[in-house]
């Protein structure tokens, strides 16, 4: 047992001896998933992961070097252990004398968020199984919306997503959306180019209180990721449970990446562009577009140009009136993709991928 999981189950068994059994179990889960899945990244990729992973386990401070020799000996463990897993089945979730499916979200939390944490699973990209246990920050209602919010993290895997949604359920993961920004400040930091993340920096003052500013960068961040999360539950809604199958076909492919950003447009031009352009916070519109991948900016150069717009001038009609001509036309060859899938003819995958190219905004 490593020495973060071993004072991590201390503090728990003073706290809530129940939830160690709830805690073993997930964490038990994310290992399964990882020694599945940990062979989809490339080996950089991989290795980044891997020393992020390892801060965290260790509650390493991010300004702090990592013990290379402890790294090692460490990720030789970790591996190992892994392949004692390949074949092995998911846990079920142990909760107030009850067994749960650990894809059973609701039941599993209807036991947790009443004594302060918050469980959640689902499938991210290449269809990877994503597990978490975390101390509950927030829970409220938002229109039809249910929120969690956690703050630490008690157990998570390889792949930690800053959000995701089931149904009408909207996970927020403020730990990991910290340790995100994180990441994208370090890397803006190795060239130190004339971008949006410039832009948004320059409104934090990292330089004398960098953990202050990363709070504060935090806070601005986690309304947008609520905002998409809710375009995501829309988007769901429109497309209905025939998206889902699409994804599962064309995994670990050209053709999901491309179908998760149109589906990521659709969601942004449901919810989160107009939430961010109703009463806009100029280091929030910065921020949506320093975070967008290089595929998304592919995709949407429309948006590209509105936003260098509004940038240099502080004009934001072009930008409002590409957002109102992004939700039809995003929906719209979501449903083409659907229509792609539905007829399964051959070589149909890259057809999928020639109509988005074929559709950019």
């Amino acid at each position: 047992m490593e020495e973060g999981t071993r004072a991590t189950q201390e503090r728990l068994a003073e706290d809530n001896p129940a939830l160690l059994a709830v805690l073993d179990a997930v964490r038990t889960n994310c290992h399964i998933s990882d020694a599945r899945h940990a062979a989809d990244y490339t080996l950089c990729v991989y290795l980044m992961k891997m020393r992020e992973y390892f801060r965290w386990e260790r509650n390493i401070p991010y300004d702090t070097p990592l013990p290379h020799d402890e790294l090692t000996r460490w990720l030789t463990r970790r591996e190992a252990h892994w392949d004692n897993l390949d074949d092995r089945a998911f846990e079920n979730i142990p909760v107030n004398d009850t067994i749960q499916d650990p894809f059973d979200t609701t039941e599993i939390n209807a036991g947790l968020t009443d004594i302060g944490y918050v469980y959640s699973s689902g499938y991210g990209r290449n269809m990877k199984p994503v597990f978490f246990l975390g101390e509950l920050e927030r829970h409220e209602q938002q229109d039809d919306y249910t929120l969690l919010v956690s703050g630490r993290e008690l157990a998570r895997d390889l792949a930690a997503p800053p959000a995701m949604s089931r149904d009408r359920t909207i996970y927020i993961r403020r730990e990991s959306l910290r340790r995100m920004i994180w990441e994208k400040v370090e890397e803006w930091r190795w060239n130190r180019p004339d971008n949006a993340m410039k832009t948004v920096l320059g409104y934090y003052d990292f330089g004398n209180d960098a953990e202050g500013a990363l709070d504060a960068m935090t806070d601005m961040a986690l309304e947008g990721v609520i905002l998409h999360e809710i375009g995501e539950v829309m988007a769901g809604e429109i497309l209905g449970p025939a998206w889902q199958e699409m994804l599962v076909s064309v995994g670990h492919s050209r053709a999901e990446i491309m179908a998760r950003a149109v589906r990521d447009h659709l969601a942004d031009a449901l919810s989160t562009l107009p939430g961010l352009l109703a009463d806009p916070d100029p280091a929030a519109v910065h921020f949506y577009m320093a975070t967008m991948h290089n595929l998304g900016k592919e995709l949407f150069p429309e948006l590209v140009s509105a936003y260098e717009i509004w940038s240099a001038t502080g004009d934001s009609a072009e930008l409002r009136r590409v957002a109102e001509r992004a939700r039809l036309h995003w929906e719209s060859l979501a449903r083409e993709i659907l229509e792609i899938f539905s007829t399964q003819q051959a070589a149909w995958q890259q057809a999928l991928v020639r109509a988005i190219e074929n559709r950019s905004l």
